[in-house]
C-alpha cells in the first residue's frame, strides 16, 4: 500500500512526488503517456517558481538549462521597463522550455525515490475511510492512503470525484507549433513586429535549430481540441493574418489551445485531491498556468506528508483548498482581463490604452507584475503582522542565505533574538539564531523572529516565546514536550 498515489506525471505531479518523498512518504506516479511530451506549452518560471527552485537547491539545475531574461512589465502584453520594489533576489523570468522543466523536475522526483510508471492510466477510483482504491486500465487496482488528481484539465480524477467545473468554454482559438520557415529571418521579424501592433495574440520567432515558434489566431474553435490542426490550416491562418505563410514547412509538432477558464468547486473530496490544470484551467497569457500548478504542489506537499505520517494538527490539510482556490481564482481573474485587453475591438483598445498609461505609475506596475509573479500571494492566516501569510523572501544571514537553510522541507524558526526555542518542534522545525544582513540585495527582515512554514510562507513573526507556540501547535502539532 502507497502513501500517495498521483495520477499524472507532469510538472505538478512530479513537484509534488518530490515533495513529499523529500518527507519520506511512499510515493507512485502513474502517468498515461508512455513517453514524456514535446509540446512547448510553457516557456518559462516566473519568480515565484524560481524562489521555489532555490528553496529546494534546485535553481543551480534550472539555470544551466535555461536563458534569464530581464523582468519587464508585460500585463497583457503591454511592454513596460521592470517596476521599482519588486521584493525578491531573483527579479527576472527564466527562459526553459516545458519539456526540459518536466524531465529536471522527474529526475528530481526519482532521485528522491518515487515511483514513477509510464503507460498506466487511471480509468475508476473508489475511496472508504482507511484509502483509495485506484483502477489502472487492463483491470490492475492499486491501493493508498490518499490518491492526487494532477492529470490536466481535463481530469479523469475530477470525473470520477463528481467535483463541478464551473466557468466559460473558449471562445477563441490559437494554433501553436514549431516549424521550419523557408523566409528570411529580417522578413519575418519585420512582418511579426508590424503584426503584433494590433495582433496581440500572433508570434513567430527563431528557437534555435533552423526552427520557428509559431502562435497564430484559429479562424473558430475546434469541435474536438485534442485533434491537432494541420500544416495547411497553420499556412491558411498565417496568410490571413500576416498575408504570408512565410513558407512554413517541416512541423516538428503542432498543437491549439482555447481561452476556456475554469475552476474546480473544491480541491478535495475525502482522501482524493485535485491540483494544477486538474484544478484549474485559463488562458495562457502571462504564462501562468504551469508556474500555478507548481506552486500547488509546493503548497500541498507537505501538509499531505504530515497528514500521512501522522502528525498533522487537525484541518492541516483543508488549508490547501481555503488557501490555493483564492489564489486561481485571482489568476483566471488576471487571465480573463488580459484577454479582453489583447482583443482588437475598437472598445478593448481604448481600455488597453488607458491600461498602459496606468501602468507608468509605479504602483500600478508593479502591481501588476506581481499578480504575474505570484509574490503578492498572502493567505489568510488571521491578524497579526503585516508579514503574516506572505512568503518571504531570501534574506542574507551572518552564515549565509536563507533559502539555503530551506532545503529540507521542514519548518524554520529565524530568531535574531536568541531567547526564543522551538525545543518541543525539533523533529519538525530547524531553530536558526541568526542575524539578517541589514544592507544590500536580499536584505530586509526587520523583525525579531519568524516562524516560516515548509513553503516559505510566514506563521508568525515577534520576540515573545508565549506567542510563537500557538502557531507551532497549529501548522506542526502538539509539542513532543
Amino acid at each position: 500500500m502507497f502513501d500517495v498515489i498521483i495520477a499524472g506525471g507532469g510538472p505538478t505531479g512530479m513537484m509534488l512526488a518530490a515533495e513529499l518523498r523529500l518527507h519520506g512518504a511512499e510515493v507512485l506516479v502513474v502517468e498515461r503517456d508512455t513517453e514524456p511530451g514535446e509540446i512547448v506549452r510553457s516557456l518559462g518560471l516566473h519568480v515565484r517558481s524560481i524562489e521555489i527552485m532555490d528553496q529546494r537547491g534546485l535553481l543551480d539545475r534550472f539555470l544551466e538549462h535555461g536563458t534569464t531574461y530581464p523582468l519587464g512589465g508585460f500585463f497583457a502584453a503591454i511592454a513596460k521597463p521592470a517596476p521599482e520594489g519588486l521584493d525578491t533576489a531573483h527579479p527576472y523570468v527564466l527562459g526553459i522550455p516545458q519539456p526540459v522543466t518536466d524531465r529536471l523536475l522527474a529526475e528530481r522526483a526519482a532521485e528522491l525515490g518515487a515511483d514513477v510508471r509510464r503507460g498506466r492510466e487511471l480509468t475508476g477510483l473508489d475511496q472508504d475511510d482507511d484509502g483509495v482504491t485506484a483502477v489502472l486500465a487492463g483491470g490492475a487496482r492499486l491501493r493508498a492512503r490518499y490518491l492526487v488528481g494532477c492529470d490536466g484539465g481535463r481530469s479523469t480524477v475530477r470525473r470520477l470525484l463528481g467535483i463541478g467545473f464551473p466557468g466559460e468554454p473558449s471562445t477563441t482559438e490559437s494554433l501553436l507549433g514549431e516549424m521550419e520557415a523557408a523566409e528570411e529571418p529580417a522578413k519575418i521579424a519585420a512582418i511579426a513586429e508590424q503584426v503584433r501592433e494590433t495582433e496581440k495574440r500572433f508570434g513567430i520567432g527563431p528557437i534555435g535549430g533552423g526552427l520557428y515558434r509559431v502562435t497564430v489566431p484559429a479562424a473558430g474553435v475546434a469541435e474536438d481540441r485534442a485533434v491537432p490542426p494541420t500544416l495547411e490550416d497553420f499556412k491558411q491562418r498565417l496568410r490571413a493574418v500576416a498575408g504570408t505563410d512565410f513558407g512554413v514547412r517541416a512541423p516538428r509538432w503542432l498543437s491549439r489551445f482555447g481561452d476556456a477558464t475554469r475552476q474546480a468547486e473544491r480541491y478535495r473530496e475525502g482522501r482524493v485531491l485535485l491540483a494544477g490544470d486538474a484544478a484549474h484551467v485559463h488562458p495562457p497569457t502571462g504564462g501562468q498556468g504551469l508556474n500555478l500548478g507548481v506552486q500547488d504542489a509546493f503548497n500541498l506537499g507537505w501538509k499531505l506528508a504530515a497528514e500521512v505520517a501522522g502528525r498533522a494538527p487537525d484541518g492541516l490539510l483543508d488549508t490547501y483548498h481555503t488557501e490555493r482556490h483564492p489564489v486561481a481564482a485571482d489568476v483566471l481573474d488576471n487571465t480573463r482581463a488580459q484577454m479582453a485587453l489583447m482583443s482588437t475591438e475598437p472598445g478593448a483598445q481604448a481600455v488597453r490604452r488607458l491600461v498602459s498609461r496606468l501602468m507608468d505609475f509605479n504602483e500600478v506596475n508593479r502591481h501588476l507584475t506581481e499578480q504575474i509573479i505570484a509574490t503578492a500571494v498572502r493567505y489568510d492566516f488571521g491578524d497579526g503582522h503585516e508579514l503574516l501569510g506572505r512568503r518571504m523572501p531570501d534574506v542574507r544571514l551572518g552564515r549565509g542565505r536563507l533559502y539555503e537553510l530551506t532545503r529540507r522541507g521542514r519548518g524554520l524558526l529565524l530568531d535574531q533574538t536568541g531567547r526564543l526555542s522551538a525545543a518541543g518542534w525539533a523533529d519538525r522545525v530547524d531553530h536558526v539564531a541568526d542575524t539578517a544582513d541589514t544592507a544590500g540585495p536580499g536584505a530586509g527582515l526587520d523583525v525579531p523572529a519568524v516562524l516560516l512554514r515548509p513553503d516559505g510562507h510566514v506563521a508568525w513573526a515577534g520576540d515573545d516565546q508565549a506567542g510563537l507556540e500557538g502557531p507551532l501547535a497549529r501548522w506542526f502539532g502538539p509539542s513532543a514536550d
